[in-house]
């Protein structure tokens, strides 16, 4: 193989395709970057059999062929070259010359039969939804995935296609976000969950640009092309908590409250809060007023809201952390919070529509 790039354009792609490698494995290979050179582009990938990620890059291709190179250092090597003309070739010692300006480096080169083939997608199931809509969708609820894995399955967002809407949902046993999408097309219903790691990758690989997405779904795979770069994921097996029995229908209390007002305010509530081992902060609503207090052995901070209030008088108790996740996710000026009572979840939601919803379980006052 030898082929000439531009640094700029070969260090964008070994950046993007980087996140994909594996970073504690027994398998070398793993660790690696594929370069595959035909005709007039060199195209980069990268796997660790979870998630794969491919970039396109062009590239005059003197010889083609395909190597596979050490994946961190051939990042931290390129990545010094963004300004020059690199000229890349693979030798009969089994290693790789980067030749730049009047420098050259040399570099060892893997296995490239042992690197796992990237099947191609062929006759695959698909939706097209706009690309803002769904990097806002997994924006709403990436943070309330699990992070441990007692429920492997809740390490990701499920998502599900019924007509013309996507729901993506979240939810970590404390904390549940569900956000939806009206999409373009679909080629049938579908339902399935993609990990979040998978998912993060997808979101900051879109740019501002409000174009048409497809996603496509096979049994055991869901890839998204998003200009030049490929990024493919495993799904997730197994059953997805039934969690619709934990979304507020019969509210004895519910509250509009304006939303940074009630973000600033938590956030100095918890300045306390966060020396206490659940982080706890306690909304008191009665008439016209929230009022959130939280105290700890060096002092106590109280914070008063004006509100509207429908139902019953509540005193309540949250982990302040998993509010203030939410409140972060939202744009609208004010809110909806639905309370059934102290030891049931609250909910929040819009005011004026049900685009999302996010729930959080309360934390058990004493005497509750």
């Amino acid at each position: 193989m030898k082929v000439i790039c531009e640094g700029l354009d070969l260090s964008d792609a070994v950046l993007k395709v980087i996140k994909a490698t594996a970073v504690r494995t027994t398998n070398p290979i793993l660790e690696g970057i594929r370069l595959f050179a035909s005709e007039d582009t060199l195209t980069l990938s990268a796997t660790d059999l979870e998630i794969s990620i491919e970039k396109t890059i062009p590239a005059d291709v003197k010889i083609a062929g395909e190597i596979v190179v050490p994946g961190k250092f051939f990042a931290d090597f390129v990545k010094k070259l963004s300004n020059e003309q690199i000229e890349l070739s693979s030798t009969e010692q089994g290693t790789l010359k980067i030749k730049y300006t009047d420098s050259e480096g040399y570099l060892q080169l893997l296995n490239s039969s042992e690197f796992p083939i990237i099947k191609p997608f062929e006759e695959s199931d698909s939706f097209v939804i706009s690309k803002l809509a769904f990097r806002d969708a997994i924006e709403k609820t990436i943070f309330a995935v699990a992070i441990d894995d007692a429920r492997p399955i809740l390490k990701g967002c499920k998502f599900e296609i019924k007509g013309k809407e996507l729901t993506v949902v979240a939810l970590d046993g404390f904390r549940i976000a569900e956000v939806k999408h009206s999409i373009i097309s679909s080629t049938k219903d579908m339902s399935f969950v993609i990990p979040a790691r998978s998912l993060s990758e997808m979101s900051k690989m879109i740019d501002g640009e409000d174009e048409e997405l497809k996603v496509l779904v096979s049994d055991n795979y869901v890839m998204a092309t998003i200009g030049s770069t490929n990024i493919m994921s495993r799904k997730l097996e197994g059953e997805f908590i039934n969690y619709k029995s934990a979304l507020v229908s019969n509210a004895a209390t519910e509250i509009i409250v304006n939303k940074q007002q009630l973000e600033y305010g938590l956030e100095r509530a918890s300045l306390l809060a966060r020396f206490n081992t659940n982080n706890l902060v306690k909304f008191d609503i009665k008439e016209k007023l929230l009022t959130m207090t939280s105290s700890s052995d060096i002092g106590n901070v109280t914070e008063k809201l004006t509100i509207s209030l429908e139902g019953k008088d509540l005193v309540i108790a949250f982990n302040a952390r998993y509010i203030s996740d939410c409140l972060r996710n939202i744009e609208e000026e004010y809110i909806k919070m639905s309370f059934v009572s102290s030891i049931y979840p609250c909910m929040i939601s819009s005011p004026d529509n049900n685009s999302y919803v996010f729930v959080v379980f309360p934390v058990r006052l004493i005497g509750d």
